[in-house]
Parts: structure tokens; C-alpha cells; sequence
């Protein structure tokens, strides 16, 4: 098939390498040129500008968004002028399924197609394949089943499920039709949400298992310090590296993202080249707030993501509020951080 990838960063890039291994041809239009050079190396053809971009298309035009969600709704505004009715628009970005429920609708009005399309592989999808959750008209997906079965995984990522019996579901083929218009980027968003979660899971854990050697040193004693109760009880250096392999290998919280942590603390144990701030682009926050309308708890993702805020230093003040009530009301005076080894 022939299509169109307007943004190619990280994701767009590598998805437009991996459908032209796979025999698909692209068209790619970006802010600046030179981030289309490697691509058009590759086989792509460039556009510079959206008129140019369009002309190169057959129709059905096939123009695949993967850009900022602050960025879709202007991009759309740019480039509808220049579509024809029956023309598909696809958003692979992580936009709110309530953009997608309203631009579904409005471009309905105009005989064009739109599909969202939650897309995670990150920048290991060009090898290992994208796992793609899409909403929209089923017939759309159905014309669009090529594009999908390329860019995810396959079959062969991951063994069967004992006793799982479709005849139907491209669910193992790691792309799937999740329902009407914004299902897609709903189950993007709850994805992303789990993924805070888990990611925090992980890193409070092995924060755990750095400090269980506390009590090989000494601590101060006074009245501004809890003591530790049984020193004793702390006296393990352990290696995170080999702690991270070894559940690697037959233990149930194995997983990709540990995989990863492996190789973070392979490269560096103590993580020096990293300051701790945890950016959040959104979907976390939306899955707290899709919660909290739903009347569903989810108290583990809401920590999660709240720890997000306070790594970027958004609990900055609080604490020091806390600092100055415990002093006006006791006189305690604040202690200096430990410096951590």
C-alpha cells in the first residue's frame, strides 16, 4: 500500500523504515527537511510542503499523524482543505479519546474517514513491532489490515495463551479493532496508566533492596532522627544488576520492563547519569481522571502518577510548609540531607 506519515520522530520514523521492509510505500512530510533525508535514503518519498504531500498520494489518501497531541488538531485544520471525501486520517499519537470522539464526528461531515490508532513499541517497535489499538469504522480497518499486520509484531512475539480459541481476533497478531471511534486511544491511555504504575512498582522496589545495607553505617542519634531499631537487620550489599538478571529468569514479575531495568543498571548500577525527574505526557492523568467519572478505584496508578509530580519537584513547596509547621509548633530545626552513597 501507499500512504502518508506526516512527523517523524522517533516512533513516525521507525514505523515509516518498518513498512517499507515490508515491501509498503510511504510518503513522509515533516517541519524540517532534514529530519525526512534518512527516510527518503531509505526509499521514502519526501514532501515539502502538505500540497505536495497530498498530490503524492492515490485516493483513497492513507495520512497517518504521529505528532504531539497539542499538535493534531492544527495539523487537521491544515490539511482537510486539501482531502476528498472517502480519504482516511489516522492519529497514532497518544490524543484524549474525547478528541478523537469529536474529530470522528466532525469529519464524518465531510465524507472523511478517522481512525485512532494507540500505537506502543517505543523506539525498539522498528525490530520488535508496534502494538496497535485502534478505534473507528470497522470497514476502514479492514482496508487497512496490510499497514496493521506489517507494523505489529506478529504472531510470534509471544507463546500461545492455553485454551485461547479465536478464529476472528488479530489480538495475536499484536494489533487489534477495540471499538467505534476513540476505543483505541481509550485503551492506549489505560495502557499508559498500568505502565506508571508498573514502572513505580519496579523502582520502589529496587530502592528497597539499594538500602538494605543501612545498617552497616553509622547513624546519628538525637531527637530529630528516628533510630533504627535493629541495625542487624540491614547489612546486605546486594547487587541490583544481578538481582534485576536473576528475575529475568523464571520469576513472576518478569517482564519487558524489567528486561530494561536490567540493562539500565548494566550500564550504570547507580544510575549517576540520571537527575530523577519523571515527565508525564498525559495519558496517566487522564486514566485517574476516566476513573474517578467511572466511580472505579484505582489508588496504585494514582500513586504512581502523583510520584511523577513530586520527582519534578511539584511537592517542593509542601514540604517545605511541613518543614516550617513541625518548627513553629516543636522548634525542631531541619537536618541536612544524607548525602546517599
Amino acid at each position: 500500500m501507499r500512504m502518508g506519515m506526516i512527523g517523524v520522530g522517533r516512533m513516525g520514523g521507525d514505523m515509516v523504515r518498518r513498512l517499507l521492509r515490508n515491501g509498503h510505500e510511504c510518503v513522509v512530510h515533516a517541519r524540517r527537511a532534514s529530519s525526512m533525508e534518512p527516510l527518503v535514503s531509505a526509499g521514502a518519498t519526501g514532501a515539502s510542503s502538505l500540497a505536495e504531500f497530498i498530490s503524492l498520494l492515490p485516493v483513497p489518501r492513507i495520512v497517518w499523524l504521529m505528532i504531539p497531541a497539542a499538535s493534531v488538531d492544527r495539523v487537521i485544520a491544515d490539511i482537510v482543505p486539501l482531502l476528498s471525501a472517502g480519504d482516511i486520517l489516522i492519529d497514532g499519537g497518544n490524543s484524549h479519546y474525547h478528541d478523537d470522539i469529536r474529530r470522528s464526528n466532525e469529519l464524518r461531515n465531510r465524507s472523511i474517514h478517522y481512525l485512532d490508532v494507540g500505537t506502543s513499541g517505543g523506539i525498539w517497535g522498528l525490530e520488535r513491532g508496534y502494538c496497535l489499538m485502534i478505534g473507528g469504522e470497522i470497514e476502514q480497518v479492514a482496508y487497512l489490515d496490510p499497514l496493521f499486520a506489517s507494523l505489529a509484531p506478529g504472531k510470534e512475539a509471544a507463546p500461545d495463551t492455553p485454551g485461547r480459541i479465536t478464529q476472528t481476533s488479530t489480538a495475536e497478531q499484536g494489533y487489534l479493532h477495540c471499538g467505534e471511534s476513540g476505543a483505541g486511544h481509550f485503551v492506549k491511555m489505560v495502557h499508559n496508566g498500568i505502565e506508571y504504575g508498573l514502572m513505580a512498582a519496579y523502582a520502589e522496589g529496587f530502592n528497597i533492596l539499594r538500602h538494605a545495607n543501612i545498617g552497616t553505617s553509622e547513624r546519628e542519634t538525637d531527637a530529630e532522627t528516628t533510630p533504627l531499631r535493629n541495625p542487624e537487620h540491614f547489612r546486605y550489599d546486594l547487587n541490583l544488576s544481578d538481582i534485576a538478571e536473576l528475575w529475568r529468569r523464571g520469576s513472576v514479575v518478569a517482564s519487558w520492563l524489567l528486561d530494561l531495568t536490567a540493562r539500565a543498571f548494566n550500564t550504570d548500577q547507580g544510575l549517576e547519569g540520571f537527575a530523577g525527574r519523571v515527565s508525564d505526557s498525559g495519558e496517566g492523568r487522564w486514566t485517574i481522571n476516566t476513573a474517578i467519572e467511572a466511580g472505579v478505584p484505582a489508588p496504585v496508578l494514582s500513586t504512581a502518577l502523583f510520584q511523577r509530580f513530586s520527582s519534578r519537584g511539584e511537592a517542593d513547596f509542601a514540604d517545605r510548609l511541613l518543614s516550617a509547621m513541625r518548627y513553629e509548633f516543636g522548634g525542631h530545626r531541619e537536618k541536612e540531607p544524607t548525602k546517599e552513597t
